[in-house]
C-alpha cells in the first residue's frame, strides 16, 4: 500500500497473539470437525492442492508441482506462525478424513483487515459442507477475545475514519459464483469490484466483508 491509498482507523480486533494451535479445542459441526493445522496434514493439503478445479481459484492458479511446494504453504500455520493465523483442517466428523483448509491465513492482509478463505476437495463441492465449515469457523472467530488499537486500511476497505467497526475480509474471483453465494449465506456483504494484475496478468475480483460485532446470521448451519 503507498501512504496516498492508506487511512488509520480504530477498531476492536481479535487481540495477537491468537490462541496457539495447541490451545484450540476442535469446532465439531454436524459432518464436520474443524481442528488445529498439523506438520503431519502435510500429504493431505498436498493431494488437495493438486486437484485443478481447486488451485484454479487460488492465487496460484495452478497445482503445486511438487510436496515441497505445499509444504511452504502449510508451514505459515504452524508453530510459531499460529500466533498471526488461524487457518484449520477441515475433516469428516464420521471418518477424520481431511477434505480442506481454512479460516484466517493473513492477519493483517495487504488491505489491512484479517481475510478469510477456505479450499476443499471437489468431492466435497455441492453439500453444502463450505457454509457449514465457515458458520462455525466465524462463531470461533467472534468469540475471541478482542483488543483495541490502530491500524492502516485502504481507503476502499473502509467507509470512514476514526473509529470503525471490526471488517473480516475475503476476495474471491469475479467468476467464482458458487463461493460467492457461500459468502452471502454466511452473512458477508459484496461491497468492492476491483482488478489486481499478477504476473502480468489482470484478475477481476470481488471484496466481501464481516461484521463479526453483528454476530452470526440466525438462518446459518
Amino acid at each position: 500500500m503507498s501512504t496516498q491509498d492508506i487511512v488509520t482507523v480504530r477498531s476492536f480486533l481479535p487481540t495477537i497473539p491468537l490462541p496457539g494451535n495447541k490451545d484450540r479445542p476442535d469446532i465439531t459441526t454436524s459432518r464436520l470437525i474443524i481442528r488445529s493445522l498439523k506438520a503431519s496434514d502435510l500429504e493431505a493439503l498436498h493431494s488437495l492442492r493438486t486437484q485443478e478445479p481447486v488451485m484454479k481459484w487460488t492465487k496460484a492458479g495452478c497445482i503445486d508441482q511438487n510436496i515441497e511446494q505445499s509444504k511452504a504453504k502449510l508451514d505459515p500455520f504452524l508453530a510459531p506462525n499460529d500466533a498471526i493465523t488461524a487457518n484449520c483442517a477441515i475433516c469428516l466428523k464420521d471418518t477424520g478424513e481431511f477434505i480442506g483448509i481454512g479460516g484466517c491465513h493473513l492477519y493483517p492482509a495487504d488491505h489491512g483487515w484479517p481475510e478469510v478463505g477456505y479450499m476443499l476437495r471437489t468431492e466435497a463441492w455441492g453439500q453444502g459442507i463450505a457454509t457449514e465449515f465457515l458458520s462455525a469457523w466465524l462463531k470461533f472467530w467472534a468469540g475471541l477475545p478482542r483488543t483495541e488499537r490502530e491500524i492502516e486500511v485502504q481507503k476502499d476497505m473502509v467507509d470512514s475514519e476514526g473509529a470503525v467497526e471490526e471488517q473480516l475480509i475475503a476476495i474471491t474471483e469475479k467468476s467464482n459464483a458458487p463461493s460467492q453465494k457461500v459468502l452471502i449465506k454466511a452473512g458477508f456483504q459484496r461491497f468492492r469490484d476491483f482488478t489486481e494484475v499478477d504476473d502480468s496478468k489482470t484478475k477481476s475480483l470481488v471484496a466481501f466483508r464481516f461484521f463479526p460485532s453483528k454476530g452470526i446470521r440466525s438462518d446459518g448451519v
